[in-house]
Order: C-alpha cells, then sequence, then structure tokens
C-alpha cells in the first residue's frame, strides 16, 4: 500500500450503498472524507473537503449526476469528477466524458480495480469501465450515420492528425494504429500528443468523445492522407 491516501467524497443518494462502498474503501487505505446523499450538497461538501477525487452517482433524487457535474466544474475546475454509476446507455457516458468528467465507472467493478481507477484519475488519466469502451467506437460510427453534415476541422488538425483522430474514435490502439497507418509506434504517440493538445484534452477518451460529439472526423473514411 501507498504511505500517502487518497481522499475521497461520494455523493449518492442510496445509504446502503454509499455506507458500504466507504467501508470497501477504508480497509485499501482510501480516506473517506465526506459523504452526501443530497446532490444539492454536494459542491459546498467538496469545496469543504478538498478530496482529491469526488465519486458521483448518475441516477438521483433531485439534480442529476450530470446536473452535479457541471456545478461542480464551473464552482471547481480542477476538481477530479469520477462517475461511479449503473448506467451503460450511451448517452451517459459521452455527456458524462464531454462534461469533464475523469472517469465513467461501473457499481458492480471490483473494488480493487476501482482503487487503480481513482488513482489513475488523480493522476490525470481518463478512466472507462472495460465493458464500455466499445461504447465509443460505436457512437462514433451511429453518430455519423445520424449527421449528414460533412465532418468539420476547426482545431486545425493536419490530414495526418485528422486520420489519428479518425482511429482514436474508432476505439483502436496505437499499435493497430500504426499497423493501419504503415508507420511505427513511436511516430503515432507523436501525433496522438498533437492532437490532444490541439484538441485541448487530457486523454484519447475525451479527444474520441469530442470527435463524435463536434463531427470532427468520418469513421467511414478508410483513406490515408500523408
Amino acid at each position: 500500500m501507498t504511505d500517502i491516501q487518497l481522499r475521497v467524497v461520494i455523493v449518492d443518494d442510496h445509504a446502503l450503498f454509499r455506507n458500504g462502498l466507504q467501508q470497501l474503501l477504508s480497509s485499501r487505505s482510501i480516506d473517506v472524507v465526506g459523504m452526501t446523499g443530497n446532490p444539492g450538497e454536494a459542491v459546498d461538501l467538496v469545496a469543504a473537503t478538498k478530496p482529491d477525487v469526488v465519486l458521483l452517482d448518475l441516477r438521483m433524487q433531485g439534480l442529476s449526476g450530470l446536473e452535479v457535474l457541471v456545478r461542480l466544474r464551473s464552482a471547481l475546475p480542477t476538481q477530479c469528477v469520477v462517475i461511479l454509476t449503473t448506467s451503460i446507455e450511451e448517452h451517459d457516458l459521452l455527456e458524462a466524458l464531454k462534461l469533464g468528467a475523469m472517469g465513467y465507472l461501473l457499481k458492480d467493478m471490483e473494488v480493487d480495480a476501482l482503487v487503480q481507477s481513482l488513482n489513475q484519475a488523480m493522476s490525470g488519466e481518463t478512466v472507462v469501465a472495460p465493458d464500455l469502451t466499445s461504447l465509443l467506437a460505436r457512437a462514433a460510427v451511429s453518430g455519423e450515420s445520424s449527421n449528414e453534415k460533412a465532418p468539420r476541422n476547426d482545431y486545425k488538425l493536419t490530414p495526418r492528425e485528422m486520420d489519428i483522430l479518425r482511429h482514436i474514435a474508432q476505439g483502436k490502439s496505437n499499435k493497430d494504429i500504426a499497423s493501419s497507418l504503415g508507420i511505427v509506434d513511436g511516430t503515432v504517440k507523436l501525433h496522438v500528443r498533437a492532437v490532444l493538445k490541439k484538441l485541448n484534452v487530457q486523454s484519447r477518451v475525451q479527444a474520441a468523445v469530442l470527435a463524435i460529439s463536434e463531427n470532427l472526423c468520418d469513421p467511414h473514411d478508410e483513406s490515408n492522407p500523408s
């Protein structure tokens, strides 16, 4: 175990789950510094306790998790927020990430995997439940099929960077992208880094969400610009 405790706030309106999660996290040396079942209290609680990560439920009475996320991002722009939910809806996943959540995890995951994901989110990595990563690729296809407008390029991406982004939106790894484009992994990493910088996002997951939501590339286009 690390000597540095992760400090967490839990926002969930189910008392049994909230209290059970607190016990599980505490057994893994996670410091739960605050909990609430009232989503309207979330911003004040987070501001007062200054946790490393906020674990936020999606389906709550009064305010939804997405509404709370908007409020948190407005009041505390640098706060790391991770959605912990039962929802496997594509819209919920895409909206949460688009609104700035650093993770979207499911309540049935193993606690050790949850702890690992929380540490990754705190370090700046966007984490998504493994069962849901394929939704991003499917969303790229369905989103494009329902949108007849030509892809946009408002971020001044080069043709190669647009091609890299298209592969990212399809959920492909750097190795797969390198194989598809006939270039080495190191070159792909450089292009991915440039794409993330131009899009002003921190991860390839966020880049994929942005590509889908803003119609930045055509996931069906198999052209290979140089």
